[in-house]
């Protein structure tokens, strides 16, 4: 059948997602999903919303979860846009803004869906090295481009650069789209959505399914100018004009209301995050400060594709990429503590194992 395929899908190569295990119970630490269930005022919105009224389109504004979020950010509603997941909201974002005459710019280890979308779309790019300690350098975007692209956090690494790096990074690129991709910034890093006033050139991209646990309704954002947000209206609604039904809508503005719920549960996870870092460094593992819900870890004497492959022997799943500069590393979700107490326990007895 390929024989009727486009030249461009003959040329993409797709994104790999991670591992989504069935029927096998595992301890499941390779997506970055949250270990604990969302707000409870989630699940009865949700409920609620499941009526009669699905047989209706939805609210193709999504005007109440635009407002909640204008609300919570400091914004006004024309400066939110909302869209299936993260992703759906980037890659209209790619469409829509960083298609220019200049390449665009993204490092070279990060969130690998960016290649894939320019593949997709035809843009060209370039990447830029991380420094030594696998760290987002601004002044090394100090060249001639179309646009910017930075996780931040940074994905896989989990490392953040401050504010005042991406203020100076939008300083250095007035005439260009920059856009900030905030998927993990609720655990630890600084947002730029106070920029978006001075800066009509930053789009800030969120996600709702890490902080508020609602990976399985997809709802992402992105906040910038008005004019920034009319560019992806109008390549979302040639493409889909309904993209969040009822009940995603309803789940994620009773998930933006829980503000205790929120607070809480992301301050156990950065608890967790310090407790299993500590763990890992009694291992021996080098852990790459993180900013995210996740660690990024190395140990100086194993590889780090057998003690993927060892861990899930053991009903354990983490990430490794066999891909350069990060090979010798595991990304390791945050789970709950149990969680984490399995997997320590795993590594001390694969590493004793071995020294044996």
């Amino acid at each position: 059948m390929s024989r009727f395929w486009s030249a461009r899908v003959h040329a993409l190569t797709p994104y790999v997602p991670g591992e989504q295990p069935k029927g096998r119970q595992l301890v499941k630490l390779n997506t970055n999903e949250c270990p604990y269930g969302p707000s409870p005022h989630v699940l009865e919105a949700v409920r609620s919303a499941a009526d009669d009224g699905l047989r209706l389109y939805p609210d193709p504004q999504s005007t109440r979860l635009r407002e909640s979020l204008a609300r919570l950010h400091g914004l006004t509603p024309d400066q939110v846009f909302v869209g299936n997941g993260s992703d759906e909201v980037l890659a209209h974002a790619f469409q829509a803004l960083l298609q220019q005459d200049g390449p665009l710019l993204f490092p070279d280890i990060t969130y690998s869906f960016y290649p894939v979308y320019c593949g997709l779309y035809g843009i060209a790019f370039e990447t830029v090295p991380l420094d030594e300690a696998l760290r987002i350098r601004i002044e090394d975007y100090r060249r001639p481009c179309g646009a910017i692209i930075l996780a931040n956090p940074n994905a896989p690494t989990g490392t953040a650069v401050p504010l005042s790096a991406v203020e100076q990074l939008l300083r250095d690129h007035p005439d260009q789209p920059v856009v900030v991709d905030e998927a993990y910034v609720d655990f630890g890093g600084e947002s730029a959505i106070p920029l978006i006033g001075r800066y009509p050139n930053l789009l800030v991209v969120h996600t709702l399914s890490k902080s508020r646990a609602l990976a399985g309704l997809r709802v992402g954002a992105a906040f910038g100018d008005a004019a920034l947000i009319e560019a992806l209206v109008r390549v979302k609604d040639s493409f889909n004009s309904y993209p969040l039904d009822r009940l995603a809508e309803a789940g994620a503005v009773a998930a933006l209301e829980d503000e205790a719920w929120f607070q809480a549960t992301r301050g156990r996870i950065m608890d967790s995050r310090a407790r299993l870092e500590r763990g890992l460094a009694t291992l021996g593992f080098a852990v790459l400060p993180s900013a995210a819900n996740f660690l990024f870890a190395r140990h100086p004497d194993r590889a780090a594709g057998q003690l993927f492959a060892d861990l899930r022997e053991r009903g354990i799943l983490v990430r490794h990429w066999a891909k350069p500069r990060i090979a010798d590393y595991l990304r390791i979700t945050v789970g709950t503590d149990a969680e984490c107490d399995a997997l320590l326990a795993a590594l001390t007895e694969i590493l004793g194992r071995d020294r044996a």
